[in-house]
């Protein structure tokens, strides 16, 4: 009976210790991501010493909270320091190859830094997981990106994903209209950039859309447009190029 007794008493103990383990783990984890938060408020913010610093903060409470470095991959991307922000995100996958955000993110560094080929690997990888919330953003940078590499029809093909998905989707309206209007298709064009929230069109929007009305005939809108301009941006190139006529 002593000896059942005491096989019982270290088996409880055993218990104990792995519950005792399990909550300081949880405790560990829900530090790194409160601090991963505030990381990321402070990034959009873009207070990055700041943001780093919560960073160090997540990754002291838990080294392989892989959202952490992804954030940092974000917050070293945007200072241009590409050799972290790399080892950054390969971390953040490496501890975690199924998180979209991720994916997404390294696959945006990668299209911007000339690597077009590599980055719709991870825009794929992105929007393959049935739990990511947001696959548009992961099919509009992809379009972006073929966009930029000149792949007219690759970017047209991911662009419309991303509008089934989000129909009134600013980015992707806007490229639908710029890749319309290189192609000649100028009413398309400019059906695509009447879907644009017209709030805070910047210079390059605006000419943009003068030279599509004024390919398609609509000389009221091309005015409007052009008025739009000259207001707003008295002293920009674009503004130059349209008082020359271009």
């Amino acid at each position: 009976m002593k000896r059942l007794a005491l096989v019982l008493a270290l088996l409880l103990a055993g218990c104990g210790g792995a519950a005792v383990k399990q909550q300081s783990n949880e405790r560990a984890q829900n530090s790194a991501k409160i601090h991963t938060e505030l990381a990321g408020m402070y990034f959009e913010r873009i207070q990055m010493g700041i943001a780093l610093s919560e960073i160090d903060l997540a990754l002291r409470a838990d080294q392989n909270y892989a959202p952490a470095y992804n954030v940092r991959g974000l917050i070293h991307m945007s200072l241009r320091e590409d050799t972290e922000a790399e080892a950054d995100f390969v971390q953040s996958l490496r501890l975690d190859k199924t998180d979209s955000e991720a994916h997404n993110n390294y696959g945006w560094f990668l299209c911007q830094r000339g690597r077009e080929s590599e980055s719709i690997t991870h825009f794929m990888a992105a929007v393959k997981n049935p739990l990511y919330t947001t696959p548009e953003r992961a099919y509009l940078n992809a379009g972006l990106c073929f966009q930029k590499a000149g792949k007219t029809q690759d970017a047209e093909e991911f662009l419309q994903r991303a509008l089934r998905l989000q129909p009134e989707l600013n980015q992707a309206l806007l490229a639908m209209a710029e890749l319309k209007f290189a192609g000649g298709e100028y009413s398309s064009a400019s059906q695509y950039f009447a879907g644009l929230k017209k709030e805070n069109l910047t210079a390059a929007q605006l000419l943009l859309a003068v030279r599509i009305e004024r390919r398609t005939g609509n000389v009221n809108a091309e005015a409007s447009y052009a008025m739009h301009l000259r207001q707003r941006y008295p002293d920009s190139r674009e503004t130059q190029l349209l008082i020359q006529g271009e």
